[in-house]
């Protein structure tokens, strides 16, 4: 059997990694890049869809979303409608964030492409959006409590 997942986790670290690095002149904390720009591709998110985009458990997101709220990066609004929900917003300082990473990811994105025709590029892409589709329904059943018959 092929084991792409260990090539994917290597790639995913050390892009982390870099992007760790390169982001803390920002003032974000580990990972927290990943927020901004979900909430900056989704102004008025909530929580819930958040989790889901992200792909983190609610209690990681809420530690998230009160730190970023904390440093400037975001603020929570009420739902119009329904006091209870807060929706999730990119301030200046977020939308400013946004920016740079997006340039970062353009940048990571060339890099690992290098090599690759249009077509190739576009069909490791049409793979690895199959790939996470056939995770997600795992990942919903063990967010939701279930387990994995192996």
């Amino acid at each position: 059997m092929i084991d792409i997942l260990r090539e994917i986790g290597m790639i995913d670290r050390a892009l982390d990694s870099i992007a760790n690095v390169e982001f803390k002149q920002l003032d974000l904390a580990r990972r927290q890049y990943l927020y901004v720009v979900r909430i900056a591709e989704h102004p008025g998110i909530i929580s819930e869809q958040l989790s889901n985009l992200i792909k983190v458990d609610r209690t990681t997101i809420a530690r998230a979303v009160k730190k970023l709220e904390n440093n400037g990066f975001i603020e929570r609004r009420s739902d119009p409608t329904n006091k209870k929900i807060k929706r999730l917003y990119p301030t200046q300082k977020g939308k400013d964030a946004y920016d740079f990473i997006i340039r970062e990811n353009r940048y990571s994105n060339n890099e690992a492409l290098k090599g690759f025709s249009k077509e190739e590029a576009q069909q490791v892409h049409d793979y690895l959006v199959r790939i996470r589709e056939n995770i997600d329904g795992d990942w919903e059943l063990v967010k939701r409590g279930g387990k994995r018959q192996y």
